[in-house]
C-alpha cells in the first residue's frame, strides 16, 4: 500500500507523513499495526467533533439511503440544504440570512471575490499580509508570501495589502475597493487575533467607502475560539461570512453567507454567476446539520475556556518561547524551525499528530476536536512534554 501510495497518489511535500490509517474514533486514529495516534489538529480543521461522531455518521447513512447528488446550486429543493441554511440563519444576525453552499473553503473565497466585484461594480480587493484564504488562483492572489505564490504568476490583479493593527494602512481602502477580506484571528501566521479597536476602524472605513467587509471564519468559526463565530466576540457584523472546515462535520462543505439582496447578484447578469457542481451535496449538508445541532445542543462551547486553561497549565518546557491561544486553539512557539520539525517527529513517536503554521514554522498548532475530554488533554500534554524532553 505504501508503494502504491507513493507511486499513484500525488503528494504536496517531499516527505509525507505516510501513516496508513485503518480506523478512527473520537480523537484517535489507528494505523495498520494497531498503533493509536491522538489527532490534535482535527485533520487541520474538518473533524471538529472528532472522528466517527455518532450523530454525524447516522445523518450520513440516512441521507445516503435516500439520495446522493441530484442538482445543487439552488436549482432543486433539497431538504438537507434547506434545513442547514435555515438553522444557520437562525443563529446569525439578520443581515446574514442567505447561504450559498460550496465544497471547500478556497471555493468560498473565490465565490466571495466574484460576488463582491459583481455587487459593487468595483475591481480592487484588499487583503491582509500573512493571511491565508486558500490555494486556488484567486485565493492565492490574496497571499502576501512570495514563496507560495511566485511559481504561479501572474496572479489576479487589483490586490491591495493592508497591515493588521496599522490603522494608517486602512487608507488603502478606497471607492475602487470591492471588498476587504480579513481573518478575525490570523490563523496561518501563528494565531494572532486582530484587536477590537482595529476591526471597528476597519468596519467604519468599509462603511465610508462602500466596500464590503468579508470575514473569513473558515478556521475560526464553529466554536473554535469559544464563540460560535469569532465575530461575536467583537460585536462587528461582516457583510459576507465564509465558512468551511468544521462546517461539514468531517465532510467537504463550505459556504458564503450574506444577505439575500447581495447573494441575489449571482443569479443575474450573468445568470449562473457562480457554479459549484457538488457544493451543498445532500450528504454533506446532512452531516453539517448534525454537527451544527450537536454543537448547539451540548455544552462544549461553555467548556472551552477551562479546556484552554488546562492545556496551558500542563505544557512545560524550557524550549517553549510563548503559548498563544484563542479558545481550544493554541500556538506553541519555539526558538527556531528545526526545533519544531524535531518536535513534530518526536510527537509522532509518542502517538501525537501536530503540525506547524503555513507562515510561522517556529510554532506548532494544537486544535483538537471540541469534544476532547480533560483526561485526553492531560494525556496529550504528558506525551507532548515527553516529546519536548527529547529535543
Amino acid at each position: 500500500m505504501r508503494n502504491l501510495f507513493l507511486k499513484h497518489v500525488a503528494q504536496t511535500s517531499p516527505s509525507p507523513m505516510a501513516l496508513e490509517i485503518v480506523a478512527a474514533k473520537g480523537i484517535w486514529l489507528e494505523d495498520k499495526e494497531g498503533k493509536k495516534y491522538m489527532d490534535l489538529i482535527c485533520g487541520i480543521g474538518p473533524s471538529l467533533l472528532g472522528h466517527g461522531f455518532p450523530p454525524i455518521v447516522k445523518a450520513i447513512q440516512e441521507q445516503a439511503s435516500r439520495y446522493l447528488h441530484t442538482l445543487v446550486y439552488g436549482e432543486m429543493i433539497l431538504s438537507p440544504q434547506v434545513q442547514l441554511a435555515t438553522r444557520l440563519a437562525s443563529i446569525l444576525p439578520e443581515k446574514l440570512d442567505n447561504v450559498y453552499f460550496l465544497s471547500s473553503g478556497t471555493e468560498a473565497t473565490e465565490a466571495a471575490i466574484k460576488l463582491a466585484k459583481r455587487h459593487t461594480g468595483r475591481y480592487e480587493i484588499c487583503a491582509f499580509r500573512d493571511a491565508y484564504h486558500g490555494s486556488t488562483q484567486g485565493a492565492a492572489s490574496l497571499m502576501s508570501d512570495d514563496y507560495f505564490t511566485s511559481a504561479y504568476r501572474p496572479l489576479v490583479p487589483g490586490i491591495r495589502w493592508l497591515i493588521a493593527e496599522n490603522e494608517s494602512s486602512l487608507e488603502r481602502i478606497t471607492e475602487q475597493t470591492a471588498a476587504v477580506i480579513v481573518e478575525p484571528v490570523k490563523a496561518e501566521s501563528g494565531l494572532y487575533p486582530i484587536s477590537e479597536p482595529f476591526l471597528i476602524a476597519l468596519r467604519k472605513k468599509c462603511n465610508q467607502t462602500g466596500a464590503l467587509l468579508i470575514f473569513d471564519e473558515i478556521q475560526s468559526g464553529y466554536g473554535r475560539t469559544g464563540f460560535m463565530f469569532a465575530f461575536e466576540k467583537y460585536g462587528i457584523i461582516p457583510d459576507i461570512l465564509l465558512l468551511g472546515k468544521g462546517f461539514g462535520g468531517g465532510m467537504p462543505l463550505a459556504a458564503v453567507v450574506s444577505s439575500k439582496s447581495i447573494l441575489a447578484d449571482l443569479s443575474d447578469n450573468p445568470v449562473l454567476g457562480h457554479i459549484s457542481t457538488l457544493g451543498g451535496h445532500p450528504v454533506c449538508c446532512a452531516a453539517g446539520l448534525a454537527a451544527l445541532n450537536s454543537i448547539l445542543e451540548n455544552v462544549w462551547l461553555q467548556e472551552i475556556p477551562d479546556k484552554e486553561a488546562l492545556f496551558k497549565s500542563l505544557l512545560h518546557s524550557d524550549h517553549i518561547v510563548e503559548i498563544r491561544s484563542e479558545g481550544l486553539w493554541l500556538a506553541v512557539e519555539f526558538k527556531d524551525t528545526s526545533t519544531v520539525q524535531k518536535l513534530i517527529a518526536n510527537a509522532l513517536q509518542q502517538g501525537l499528530i501536530i503540525d506547524w503554521f503555513l507562515f510561522n514554522d517556529k510554532s506548532i498548532r494544537i486544535a483538537p476536536p471540541l469534544v476532547i475530554s480533560d483526561d485526553e488533554i492531560q494525556m496529550a500534554c504528558r506525551k507532548l512534554n515527553e516529546a519536548m524532553k527529547a529535543l
